[in-house]
């Protein structure tokens, strides 16, 4: 799975050229150009960093760091500012951030940081009982074997995992796996679990999704016997 970052930036030209750039080297990035539209991809994807503008049209980006953090605490931050002085630098790092940059900044410099937070960070590697779930290489052990499930069965199985016990839509999923939605049904989605349960459920006699009628899926592994 690519890494995916999210940049909150409101400046069109700017956070248009860092997509652009990040895509470059193989980064999966979404834009939102204020907090309102930040908290809602935050809500319905998983980041592994996030590129964050101090000021924003609806207010201080640094206020919305613990939620963030809160949501997930493996998820990098690096605040980006016009703000040169000290004291801002360290508001911003005390309130949770992982880095600071000031503005203007050299794209290759914010690259090799970003990297090294990446490098750095926390593993986002799910462990429920014997259930091993590993994102970043698209692992999935169980029982000490290995199993075979990739690309978007295995996105959707990680996206419902990280959400453990909540119930997610059809459409939430969409939203958060599928580069371009509007272009897919929602019988992806149906596919996606039918693998899950072909691949993984059935052969291992497990249970590791379940469907909430009318209302979508919810992960439901416990690792109990």
């Amino acid at each position: 799975m690519r890494m995916r970052i999210l940049i909150i930036e409101d400046e069109v030209t700017l956070n248009q050229t860092l997509s652009d750039g990040l895509k470059e080297f193989g980064y999966q990035s979404d834009i939102a150009e204020n907090i309102s539209d930040g908290r809602y991809m935050i809500d319905i994807r998983n980041y592994d960093l996030v590129l964050l503008d101090w000021m924003l049209p609806d207010g201080n980006g640094i206020d919305i760091i613990p939620e963030i953090k809160a949501k997930s605490h493996k998820t990098a931050i690096i605040v980006l500012s016009a703000r040169d002085d000290k004291e801002s630098e360290i508001a911003a790092l005390k309130i949770g951030a992982d880095d600071y940059i000031k503005k203007p900044f050299d794209f290759e410099v914010l690259l090799m940081r970003i990297e090294a937070k990446l490098r750095f960070g926390g593993s986002n590697i799910i462990e429920i009982g014997e259930l091993i779930i590993n994102p970043e290489e698209e692992k999935i052990i169980y029982q000490g074997e290995s199993v075979e499930l990739k690309g978007k069965p295995f996105e959707v199985l990680t996206h419902l995992a990280m959400r453990n016990d909540q119930i997610v839509s059809k459409e939430q999923l969409l939203d958060a796996i599928w580069e371009e939605p509007e272009l897919v049904t929602p019988n992806v989605i149906e596919v996606a679990i039918n693998q899950i349960r072909q691949k993984l459920d059935k052969p291992l006699e497990i249970t590791t999704v379940e469907t909430v009628r009318r209302r979508g899926y919810r992960f439901c592994f416990s690792g109990k016997a």
